[in-house]
């Protein structure tokens, strides 16, 4: 039996609103040390904002802070070996988004050196500046944009040893494929012979000129995925696949239902069991075995008794719990007073139920202690958050810990917390031995956090001409990402009302966005049909935005939005938006059959807008990954649950999009080379939702005001 020690887990909150207390610098002579001579490009850097700002939009955080507070920090970020390699270092994490390959492009764009000479090591706390985490759409506006002016240092640096070298004028050199050559082409030296023997620090200033948008030669382009090859063959092993000399395998007793207690527990014939470690901390009991096999057995030999938590909700209870266990909630329907002459009043409400990220690659963690130091193996978004939650678990330094991501199985926001790192390094110190936890698919639907559900309510006024004159949304617990209207109405007041919520939350691809975007564009088109106006026009009319009303004529011209007639069974719907920098228009047609038991989608078409394209292919896979992601919150997605157990636990029971639901899928890129390159991986998926509830409207007259559209609605 194990000493006693104090495991912190600490649920994830879904705004990621709490600053990190700690702070990441490489030290110089360690740094040299560890890759040997060379250029080495420092970067004065300022953390990015949280997925979750303010729904003021200027930087204002829920807590009263605003803005990132914490000074700026030397860290190191490109270094230019002997040999010519480039090597990058980054603390964002891949978890299939492909931003290896966008963020490669960043650094050859400026640098001028071959891809295959370049190298990006990522999300390594010991060995990577500190990031707080890969959310929110920030890699390429923030980290892309960082590491675009650490290449221009390095060229930069790199041309002016090249003119120390040739003694010429550096305006007469060339650099090309890592090499810097005179302009005569006669005579030139290579990256590594410039390098080499040296030991030079390079730092970004004010100075630093980056190649302008139009002038991009590799960036903007649909360069391969850098190691693709990897991951189709399966040579690339993630943290699941992992395994260590003398590793061993650990599996964690769960609680009979969420908030329960451990009462007793009888741990006699696991520890009986050959190979077999047992370890029993407060509520935290688990085992760890030569195979996984006997770890399951063993586990599943532990007897305990759970004082459970009485009196906890269901999910067809919610929408009534989440209004009532708001932290400050608002008059329900909102009360708007007489509603003036020639003008038209909407109140209705909307329901977004919690759902899985689930994930292609479950939660996975190896951990080892050795010589006194922690080092971790994991699939995460966040690993410098997840190395802080270590060193509170285990009360070791932050030199006594190393966070190691080997790209992740996907994520979509659900891997921000690092409960199998702490369950596995627990299992790994009491057995001496390296520890590898996987959970299973239904430790992953249970334990893992959910997109939050939510109740948004929404008390509107337009003139008969469509004219919006009157504005009330109340977002009741999911967030209040997206939370602001773009359409032009007097004083709109919108307003998210946090609430307890009876099942863990936590970040999700869009987030809050989504919930609010679906209520929104959905209550939008109930205002077009009160004033008798086309869902198009009546948007057109109301919108100012520019990049928006552009994105929607996009769409609806691709389309073929202006010949798309509705007719019973079969319609068509929109919706557009725009969040996180990026501007969205959505189109879709359905097949939905007054009193069938089934929504099919036959087609959708998004315009999305995010700036300058750094690279078409892997944006339009990212718009089509979200638009088919977004399928199933919109149609079946949705956590049953009751008395603090879940009810759909398993993939036969919890339903996810198949192939038999795919549309014929259609993306339109308005590429903005005039304007910065904003993130995608979560814009896309706003729009698809309330399109289809629009189309199924058109299709059937029945509206939908729920995610997921219940199709025994169908049926009145």
């Amino acid at each position: 039996m194990s000493t006693r020690t104090e495991i912190i887990l600490e649920p994830e909150r879904y705004e990621l609103e709490e600053m990190p207390l700690y702070r990441f610098r490489v030290d110089r002579r360690r740094f040299f040390k560890l890759l040997g001579s060379g250029v080495v490009v420092l970067f004065f850097v300022e953390v990015a904002l949280s997925q979750e700002s303010g729904a003021g939009g200027g930087g204002e955080r829920r807590g009263g802070r605003s803005g990132p507070q914490r000074p700026m920090e030397v860290s190191a970020w490109l270094h230019i070996g002997e040999d010519g390699t480039v090597t990058v270092f980054t603390g964002k994490a891949e978890m299939g988004q492909n931003i290896r390959t966008s963020l490669t492009q960043a650094v050859v764009e400026e640098l001028k050196t071959p891809v295959e000479t370049t190298r990006m090591v990522m999300a390594d706390t010991e060995l990577t500046p500190y990031d707080m985490g890969t959310f929110g759409s920030r890699t390429t506006p923030d980290m892309a944009s960082q590491l675009h002016k650490v290449a221009a240092a390095a060229r930069e640096g790199l041309l002016d040893l090249a003119a120390d070298h040739f003694k010429v004028d550096r305006a007469t050199l060339v650099v090309a494929d890592g090499k810097i050559s005179k302009s005569d082409g006669k005579e030139s030296v290579t990256f590594g012979q410039l390098t080499k023997g040296q030991k030079i620090l390079q730092s970004v200033t004010a100075a630093t000129v980056v190649t302008p948008t139009k002038d991009w030669k590799i960036a903007g382009t649909s360069l391969p995925k850098v190691d693709g090859r990897d991951f189709v063959t399966g040579k690339h092993k993630y943290a699941s696949d992992m395994k260590l000399p003398g590793m061993l395998y650990g599996r964690v007793l769960r609680p009979g239902a969420f908030g329960a207690t451990l009462v007793s527990v009888d741990t006699k014939a696991a520890e009986a069991m050959d190979g077999v470690t047992v370890v029993h901390d407060g509520n935290f009991v688990g085992v760890t075995a030569p195979d996984v096999l006997q770890a399951e057995q063993a586990i599943k030999a532990i007897k305990a008794e759970w004082n459970t938590t009485p009196g906890q909700p269901s999910n067809l209870e919610l929408t009534n719990y989440l209004r009532k266990n708001a932290s400050n909630p608002a008059p329900i329907p909102s009360i708007v007073g007489d509603t003036p002459e020639g003008e038209r009043r909407l109140a209705q409400t909307y329901t977004v139920a919690y759902i899985a990220h689930t994930p292609l690659e479950p939660r996975a963690a190896v951990a080892e202690w050795k010589d006194g130091k922690l080092t971790v193996w994991t699939g995460s978004q966040r690993p410098f958050g997840i190395r802080d939650e270590l060193m509170a678990a285990f009360g070791v330094p932050e030199t006594g810990v190393r966070v190691i991501v080997p790209d992740t199985g996907s994520a979509y926001g659900g891997k921000h917390t690092g409960e199998t790192a702490i369950e596995a390094a627990r299992l790994a110190k009491a057995a001496g031995k390296p520890v590898k936890v996987v959970w299973t698919r239904e430790e992953e639907f249970t334990w893992a956090y959910f997109r939050p559900a939510g109740v948004i309510d929404i008390t509107s006024r337009v003139k008969d001409d469509g004219t919006l004159t009157y504005w009330d949304f109340h977002n009741y617990n999911s967030g209040n990402s997206g939370i602001n209207t773009p359409y032009e109405v007097p004083d709109p007041h919108c307003e998210f009302h946090q609430s307890h919520s009876p099942l863990r939350s936590g970040s999700y691809r869009g987030l809050a966005a989504t919930a609010n975007h679906f209520a929104r564009e959905v209550h939008m088109d109930e205002l077009a049909k009160l004033v008798k106006m086309g869902p198009l026009e009546f948007r057109m009319k109301n919108l100012k935005n520019e990049r928006l009303r552009a994105v929607l004529e996009a769409a609806t011209k691709a389309f073929g939005w202006s010949e798309a007639k509705s007719s019973n069974g079969h319609g068509f719907g929109l919706a557009c938006g725009t969040e996180k920098g990026g501007y969205l228009a959505t189109c879709v047609e359905v097949q939905a059959e007054l009193g069938g038991d089934s929504i099919q989608v036959v087609r959708a078409l998004s315009a999305f807008d995010c700036g300058a394209v750094v690279n078409p292919d892997q944006l339009k896979n990212q718009v089509e990954g979200a638009m088919v992601m977004a399928i199933g919150g919109a149609l079946f997605e949705a956590i049953e649950f009751s008395n603090g157990k879940i009810g759909n636990p398993h993939l036969a029971s919890y339903r996810v999009p198949r192939f038999s639901d795919m549309p014929k899928i259609e993306v339109v890129l308005v590429d903005r080379k005039d304007l910065p390159s904003a993130g995608a991986g979560e814009s896309p998926i706003m729009g698809m939702a309330p399109a289809i509830c629009n189309a199924v409207y058109a299709a059937t007259g029945i509206r939908m005001r729920t995610m997921p559209t219940p199709t025994d609605g169908l049926k009145i």
